[in-house]
């Protein structure tokens, strides 16, 4: 990979974007959502082989369901970059601004970051989802995506490249897709010192620790969704297995899907029946202690026994709590107290989304005060940690880390600062 000559026109074509107008960029956006559905067969086609390769590899229903699009999901990526499109141009906003005692002016406003690159796993949205929010924010990125998508990615980059192009604002440089899959390319990218100017990675605990460890570049880093859903004593528990059922069922797969269930011990006996009963064998629960008790006994009684040739309810070990199954299986443990709830979930989590369920106002407030997440929910699904749903339209990944960005991460996360000071002649 001729990594200096890519970044060299990247960085070439986000000079031109940070000169541009919010109705330049949105103009060429316009055009790529255009062009996307122009595509449309052509992309699913691709991704249909991906699919297909993925399958015959043995990758799991809940990698496959990430890796794999249909019409709903190209939907929504023309949704999210239209959302986007009708965002606030975020370059030139004044961030804060003051006059010094001796006549000077200082302003700090937001610019772009330059060239971004993302480093990521299966989703071939991505390509469309990172490319857009840096390009309205005026950066070129470069993207780095698996093996098992790059079909998917390289027609999803067809499609804008052309669509970018048909508008005369258009800056189709502004993107490019590694197609090697050589993983001595991913270094060469976290070595690219005064090349690239930030990097992403989106996947798994083994890429992101990788990128982690070896960038030697700037790294905005998104971290694995170790999730947790803690039913208080005061919870509504019915409320409590649906909102169960769905952080843990609707995207297995998915960073913001729980791993593990805590139950308050005082309405053990009533909730894990209930839990049961809603999950209706369709996951594996891996539960300690007297958890283990209640939860088998139930599934005894209704004949829901195995899940895919496994036992539905086992013992869970110590590995289980704290562990990214990305699967259908979840942990289950019994606490005496909120604040062994809060404390154990710090001491466990990724600091990624973390929900209690409660109607007691003072354990809500709590639970988030003390809880360590980048997103700490009441009364909610954790599926809710997405840019999309919060209204960013799409998003770069989840960042779990405290600075620059955390949460999940929309137009604003690749833009940086500077100070821009007037004067009239003044010197110290």
């Amino acid at each position: 990979m001729e990594l200096k000559a890519i970044c060299q026109k990247l960085r070439e074509n986000s000079v031109i974007l940070s000169n541009q107008t919010a109705r330049q960029k949105n103009l060429a956006l316009e055009s790529v959502c255009g062009e996307i559905e122009n595509q449309r067969s052509f992309i699913l086609e691709a991704n249909k082989a991906d699919v297909s390769a993925a399958e015959k590899k043995g990758m799991s229903k809940a990698l496959i369901e990430r890796l794999a699009l249909d019409d709903r999901k190209i939907d929504g990526i023309i949704s999210g970059i239209k959302t986007v499109i009708a965002q606030t141009d975020p370059i030139g906003e004044e961030i804060a601004g003051w006059k010094m005692p001796n006549g000077v002016t200082i302003r700090q406003v937001r610019v772009p970051m330059g060239v971004a690159a993302i480093i990521y796993e299966s989703r071939p949205n991505v390509t469309a989802d990172a490319f857009c929010l840096a390009y309205k924010s005026g950066n070129s990125i470069l993207l780095r995506g698996s093996s098992s998508a790059l079909k998917s990615n390289l027609a999803i980059q067809k499609a804008i490249k052309e669509g970018l192009s048909k508008c005369p604002s258009g800056v189709p440089d502004a993107i490019h897709l590694v197609e090697s899959t050589d993983h001595e390319d991913v270094e060469q990218i976290l070595s690219a010192v005064g090349m690239i100017d930030v990097a992403l990675p989106r996947g798994g605990a083994n890429l992101i620790n990788m990128v982690v460890e070896k960038a030697k570049i700037p790294v905005i880093q998104t971290g694995a969704g170790v999730c947790h859903l803690f039913v208080d004593d005061s919870a509504d528990l019915e409320k409590a297995a649906v909102i169960a059922e769905n952080a843990k069922i609707q995207r297995p797969g998915a960073c913001n899907a729980i791993e593990t269930i805590l139950v308050h011990k005082n309405v053990a006996e009533q909730f894990l029946p209930l839990l049961e009963k809603q999950l209706a064998g369709r996951v594996e629960l891996r539960a300690a202690d007297s958890a283990y008790t209640i939860l088998k006994a139930e599934a005894e009684k209704n004949g829901r026994l195995t899940v895919d040739g496994h036992a539905s309810v086992v013992k869970a070990t110590e590995e289980d709590f704290g562990y990214e199954f990305l699967s259908f299986i979840c942990a289950v443990k019994i606490v005496s107290s909120i604040d062994e709830a809060i404390s154990f979930i710090n001491r466990h989590n990724t600091k990624h989304s973390e929900c209690i369920v409660t109607n007691n106002r003072d354990n809500a407030r709590k639970f988030q005060q003390n809880v360590d997440a980048a997103c700490v929910y009441v009364n909610a699904s954790t599926r809710f940690t997405d840019g999309g749903e919060f209204g960013f339209g799409m998003e770069l990944g989840i960042s779990t880390q405290k600075l620059h960005a955390r949460g999940p991460m929309g137009i604003k996360a690749l833009t940086t600062t500077k100070y821009l000071i007037d004067g009239d002649g003044q010197i110290r």
